[in-house]
């Protein structure tokens, strides 16, 4: 054999060695990468438990009352009656005016009224002038009794933005109340009931629906979360807002005994309870299936998997209420947890290690089940 068919035989030779090494470290390494792993089947038994389908929101802490009152007469404040603390009553003076010049418009006002009445009201003429007069000096002790400001509800004073010396104009309305709303008032001075507290959530308009007044609630503050609240719903917008595509319906809830330290403002989360059912045959959310209206779960019967038509009752995020269709204890099929065993190569080869030799973990989680 010539020197050039020699080497042409053993260059040949190594080519196809090569070629088979390659092909077993593909194998070794990715032969298997992208293929699911299934593990054992899941199961659970049937068995009787509370279930309830719940809404979740968040929200704000409100007062359920705050009012702005501001002076219906124009003038200089002459004294401030209260602070910010104080607890004060409907039509409690909060504050004053000087009432020099109202006053005297009161009184020339009735000397008008005092004149009017003694022309008499026999014709037409004397009538009017008269009545004119009344309306006047009605106005004027109006204007008169504006210089004192008032307490529009009870409360707790939240602000006092004026101060003596002041002038100060007059408002359109003595007072200007709001209820329930996120936005802060404004005026002379804030009263806010701080006893009788709401939050105020809103939820999404595939839940609106489900909602009604006086379903049970739990609220959760988040400054204290190791204390909840317990609520109602005492009402539920009929128009939305939307911010961002999104629409979203306001719900009023009224808590039980709000804890010592509570305040307007906080944020929290709430759960209200829209369905339950106590003490009925139920089987784990995961393992009914539902296609057109028709539910389903897979059963084990004699070593074998059967499925069976169902009639559910409330749904809840863990469990659902099985109506019919099964009995206690029969064992439905959970979905299986899969893994990669391309993931798993991966992690152990960024680790250092190589098939076989150690390293990886396999991470389970779901219903804890009975394995088959």
């Amino acid at each position: 054999m010539t020197r050039r068919r020699r080497s042409l035989v053993i260059n040949g030779l190594l080519v196809v060695v090569l070629l088979g090494a390659g092909v077993a470290g593909y194998l070794v390494f990715f032969g298997s990468s992208g293929n699911a792993q299934p593990t054992a089947a899941r199961t659970a038994a049937a068995a009787n438990r509370d279930v309830s389908e719940v809404v979740t929101a968040s929200g704000t802490v409100q007062s359920s009352f705050s009012a702005a009152a501001s002076f219906g007469a124009a003038g200089t404040v002459t004294e401030i009656d209260v602070k910010v603390g104080d607890a004060v009553t409907k039509g409690q003076p909060l504050a004053k005016l000087d009432p020099t010049q109202a006053q005297l418009q009161v009184d020339i006002a009735q000397g008008n009224l005092d004149a009017a009445l003694a022309k008499g009201t026999g014709t037409t003429a004397l009538l009017t002038a008269y009545r004119q007069a009344q309306l006047a000096l009605q106005q004027a002790e109006d204007t008169l009794n504006a210089t004192t400001l008032t307490a529009p509800g009870d409360g707790t004073i939240t602000s006092v933005t004026g101060s003596v010396g002041q002038k100060v104009g007059a408002s359109n309305s003595a007072s200007t109340s709001t209820s329930t709303t996120s936005a802060t008032p404004s005026g002379f001075v804030v009263v806010t009931d701080l006893k009788n507290l709401v939050l105020k959530a809103n939820v999404s308009e595939s839940d609106v629906s489900k909602l009604k007044g006086d379903q049970a609630a739990t609220v959760t503050v988040n400054a204290m979360q190791s204390t909840p609240i317990q609520a109602k719903v005492a009402q539920v917008d009929l128009t939305p807002t939307t911010a961002n595509n999104v629409v979203q319906y306001g719900v009023t809830l009224t808590l039980t005994q709000p804890p010592d330290g509570l305040r307007p403002g906080q944020s929290a989360s709430v759960e209200i309870t829209v369905a339950g059912a106590t003490n009925v045959l139920a089987v784990p959310a995961a393992a009914v299936q539902t296609v057109s209206g028709t539910s389903t779960v897979q059963v084990v019967e004699n070593g074998a998997e059967t499925r069976k038509t169902v009639e559910v009752g409330v749904r809840g995020d863990q469990y659902v209420e099985i109506k019919s269709g099964l009995s206690v204890g029969e064992e439905v099929v959970l979905p299986p947890v899969t893994t990669s065993t391309n993931q798993n190569q991966n992690r152990q080869q960024q680790g250092g290690t190589f098939p076989g030799t150690g390293g990886g973990q396999r991470n389970g989680g779901g219903f804890t089940g009975t394995g088959r």
